[in-house]
């Protein structure tokens, strides 16, 4: 169950408008690398230390996969995608590495974690 919390948000365009109350999704905790470690190895006969080991060597080569400019697609999880914003030049001559501004990574879910997101139940708090 995902928890909701009611709050109260004013309208952008009108701000003379009564403001309107909306949902929000509320974290009830934080699974880490080493909770994943823990519920992975008693769900199969590897040992903790070896779940462990396993996925900081995956989030090792994400992130290596990532600076060479490739998409990391994870199937049944979802694909990342390094994405920059960019400072605007007025001709193509004045553009250089020096428009990225920021960088950030994209996400996009595969269609199997998308899906459970229809299905998933929710609980007022």
């Amino acid at each position: 169950m995902v928890k909701l919390k009611p709050i109260s948000r004013p309208n952008p365009q009108d701000r003379a408008a009564d403001n309107k109350f909306y949902v929000q999704a509320i974290a009830t905790g934080v699974t880490d690398l080493e909770r994943l470690a823990y519920l992975v190895s008693n769900q199969s006969t590897v040992r903790e230390a070896d779940c462990y080991a396993v996925l900081l060597s995956l989030l090792h080569n994400i992130k290596d996969e990532l600076e060479q400019g490739k998409i990391v697609k994870l199937d049944k999880l979802g694909a990342f995608q390094i994405g920059v914003s960019s400072q605007g030049v007025d001709t193509l001559e004045e553009v250089s590495t020096n428009a990225v501004k920021k960088a950030h990574i994209n996400f996009r879910p595969d269609k199997r974690l998308r899906n459970m997101l229809t299905n998933v139940g929710y609980t007022l708090d």
